[in-house]
């Protein structure tokens, strides 16, 4: 779409908050440690007896109320520091995995992929299994009450040792087809390369599981090398700078390998200097398969709707082209093939209800 043609929209043709709020959508990245209620984080850690810093509820809230973007990912990651210690008893893990999957029901997410490090939460004695069931249930327990399907993708991290990462692929392996869709490798970008962590991924791969791969955030279109030829991704987490690298970028494209945006979060880490630097139209013009996601719905202080909205108003996205963003989400989500189609076939129906042709 042409730069005239895009002002043309941004003035007189963006989609209201409350239409993008009515469409069907999908969340493909968002992590449960960085998507809790704040008002339920401080009631559990008042339940829990935790220390924190903040005296008072409005204090501990307004700690999570990002007013500027961070120094870089690692100050954005510090944040998970006050969220961690909390989680750990099924009760909170059921509690928060429950909550996030109705909030994201209540903005019309039909689909939504959960993912976290279960290692992260069994710093006061839970086993990895407990962990899962207590997540898994609280994600069952949302899809009975809510119009909502949830699932979860479990993460290794970068800056953990590879073997935790093999650990947790196996972990991954025996819960697939209860409820986990997915393998992740998260964390701590620069310095910790992918490639380390390839034993883990090989035991994905062999057991016919998908992965998707934090790349292209803090460290450069090396890093997107490694997650595509070295893990085999079949997603990229960000992948903001990808742009840099022009056989990548055609490679990334070629082969329909979508890309996991998530705006706001990308601003606060210092991914990209602000909005309007950010590659998204770039790669939406291009033709590349990019969704839209909140990344840390806490941290980051957005919804999917937010994300939505700031994509149009940044980049002049009119109707039509939101609802290829979400048609690409649909598609890109890791339900078995049958159940994608299935889920695509009502989205598109929704769709076709709306003012654009589709």
């Amino acid at each position: 779409m042409s730069e005239t043609k895009k002002k043309q929209i941004v003035k007189s043709n963006l989609p209201s908050r409350e239409e993008i709020f009515a469409l069907p959508k999908v969340d493909l990245h968002c992590h449960l440690d960085g998507s809790v209620r704040p008002e339920t984080l401080w009631e559990l850690a008042e339940e829990r007896k935790f220390p924190l810093k903040a005296k008072t509820k409005e204090e501990f809230l307004d700690f999570f109320r990002v007013k500027k973007p961070f120094k870089n990912l690692e100050e954005y990651l510090e944040r998970f520091h006050t969220v961690l210690p909390i989680l750990q008893d099924t009760e909170s893990l059921e509690r928060v995995s429950y909550e996030l999957a109705v909030d994201a029901a209540a903005e019309n997410v039909l689909y939504l992929e959960v993912r976290y490090a279960p290692i992260l939460h069994t710093d006061q004695g839970l086993t990895l299994s407990q962990v899962m069931d207590a997540v898994l249930e609280g994600l069952r327990r949302a899809e009975r009450d809510a119009d909502i399907i949830a699932r979860v993708i479990v993460c290794g991290i970068r800056n953990i040792s590879p073997q935790t990462s093999l650990r947790l692929a196996e972990l991954t392996a025996a819960y697939k087809s209860q409820g986990v869709v997915g393998f992740d490798l998260a964390g701590a970008e620069d310095q910790y390369p992918a490639k380390d962590h390839s034993e883990a991924f090989y035991l994905i791969r062999r057991n016919n599981i998908n992965c998707t791969v934090h790349a292209g955030e803090a460290y450069g279109p090396e890093s997107i090398r490694q997650a595509l030829h070295d893990l085999n991704t079949h997603r990229i987490g960000h992948g903001t700078r990808l742009r840099e690298n022009g056989d990548l970028l055609n490679y990334v494209n070629d082969h329909r390998i979508p890309m996991e945006v998530c705006l706001t979060s990308n601003v606060q880490t210092r991914a990209v200097k602000d909005f309007q630097s950010h590659p998204l139209q770039f790669y939406y013009d291009y033709g590349l398969r990019v969704t839209l996601n909140t990344d840390n719905r806490l941290i980051s202080n957005t919804t999917v709707t937010d994300e939505y909205v700031a994509a149009c108003e940044t980049f002049g996205f009119d109707e039509q082209d939101l609802k290829n963003m979400i048609v690409m989400g649909f598609k890109s989500s890791f339900l078995p093939y049958k159940n994608r189609v299935r889920l695509l076939e009502r989205v598109l129906r929704i769709l076709r209800k709306k003012k654009t042709p589709f």
